[in-house]
């Protein structure tokens, strides 16, 4: 079943691990976000759609541009509206 209504912290997970580390397969994703393989495709095919992310000729996870600044605007409406983050701002 797809994800309709995403945690918005898991996906700040996926794209921070995905900036930090680069591309990564999948296992590995899912091994260094702490989310099962089955649980993190739903995520990774709802970030595809919407653009946050792309698959190389490895059929490795790249982050998009897009998903980069969509990291940084999460980050700030998290600071702005819940008063803090339960994961480190990258910088």
């Amino acid at each position: 079943m797809p994800i309709s209504k995403p945690d918005l912290y898991v996906l700040a997970r996926v794209i921070k691990t995905l900036k930090e580390k680069g591309r990564l397969n999948k296992t590995a994703l899912a091994t260094s976000t702490g989310l099962s393989y089955d649980r993190l495709v739903k995520y990774l095919d709802w970030m595809t759609q919407k653009g946050f992310i792309d698959f190389d000729s490895n059929d490795e996870v790249v982050l998009t541009k897009l998903g980069v600044a969509t990291y940084d605007q999460l980050v700030q409406w998290i600071l702005q509206y819940v008063g803090k983050v339960r994961f480190p701002k990258l910088t």
